[in-house]
């Protein structure tokens, strides 16, 4: 390290920046040409004609659940897309719990990590420019590096937030869905007719749920196998009360059982466990006002207390000294 800060300052008062530089110049040099020699897909020809033949008609549009794809976007495809088919299925599928189902969320998301993340590490190089001179070469790589990290993982910390609080919203309106579900089966209607009233009940309050619902409803009628529906179903709310559910509505429909029954047991099971969510809540709550009391409540209340005494002692024995 002491060489190389020798051969730093050797080249002047700049030399961390043109450093950091020369790294990205040899970088992008790096990658350019892979960019420019690309190999060339025989299928691109194939899947261009047949989405300029979809694009001709707006009826052909309006049938595609996802929507049309981002022209602008789909250039950049090579790019934005990751080349794994695993890991374009994961981000696909994280994506779709999110709440985001269009054909190009995850280009979106792609290019949004690289717009961020380039656009801040040209604001920490930019930083780095008006003070490198009095900064030293860790803190100038720390400026430039943490920025674009910052940019460039921000947008999926979101996402995966975003994931996070659907899964919670939908674990709290599904209790309610059940029992709405349970009376419109004992009422006489079929499970498919149930599904779809009981998304629309809901839409209001748990509009995230309800369009989950909404979508099992329209694939059952669809003509899709209603095991694999709810299996999907389950898959894109990974959540746990509903992945039971999914398993107990199958199992009664494989071995011939009442499905209002089994509605009403998993129902009741689903109260039971609303209140024990609730239970627990409650009882950590007290553990967590507990660092909340000891910095805000205890040091004012010592103040208080002990302050007027330790005010006293003091000017007693600055009185005594003085008299003496």
């Amino acid at each position: 390290m002491e060489t190389f800060n020798e051969y730093i300052a050797f080249l002047g008062p700049m030399g961390a920046l043109l450093f950091v530089g020369f790294i990205g110049v040899v970088m992008a040099l790096m990658v350019l040409p892979r960019l420019l020699h690309r190999e060339k897909d025989p299928l691109d020809r194939l899947r261009k004609s047949q989405e300029d033949q979809a694009s001709e008609t707006d009826a052909e549009v309006k049938l595609s659940r996802h929507g049309q794809r981002n022209k602008k976007l789909e250039r950049f495809a090579h790019l934005l897309e990751p080349q794994d088919a695993e890991q374009l299925s994961e981000t696909r599928k994280m994506l779709i719990r999110a709440g985001y189902r269009d054909r190009d969320a995850v280009r979106t998301l792609q290019a949004a990590q690289l717009i961020l993340g380039i656009g801040l590490l040209i604001v920490g190089v930019f930083y780095v420019v008006v003070l490198g001179s009095e900064m030293s070469l860790t803190k100038v790589i720390m400026a430039v590096m943490i920025p674009g990290g910052v940019g460039y993982y921000g947008p999926k910390y979101w996402v995966q937030k975003r994931v996070a609080a659907r899964q919670d919203a939908i674990m709290s309106g599904f209790p309610d869905a059940l029992d709405l579900l349970l009376v419109c089966v004992e009422a006489g209607q079929s499970l498919d007719q149930s599904i779809i009233r009981v998304s629309e009940e809901i839409e209001a309050s748990y509009p995230d749920l309800a369009e989950e619902l909404s979508m099992v409803a329209h694939e059952m009628k669809a003509g899709k196998d209603k095991p694999s529906v709810l299996k999907e179903f389950a898959d894109r709310c990974d959540v746990a009360d509903i992945s039971s559910f999914v398993t107990v509505l199958i199992q009664s429909a494989a071995f011939g059982t009442s499905i209002a029954e089994a509605l009403r047991v998993y129902a009741a099971e689903m109260r039971d466990k609303r209140v024990m969510r609730a239970e627990e809540k409650a009882n950590v709550l007290p553990t967590k006002l507990t660092v909340g009391t000891m910095m805000f409540c205890v040091p004012p209340l010592l103040i208080i207390l002990i302050g007027p005494s330790l005010f006293g002692i003091s000017q007693s024995l600055g009185g005594g000294g003085g008299g003496f």
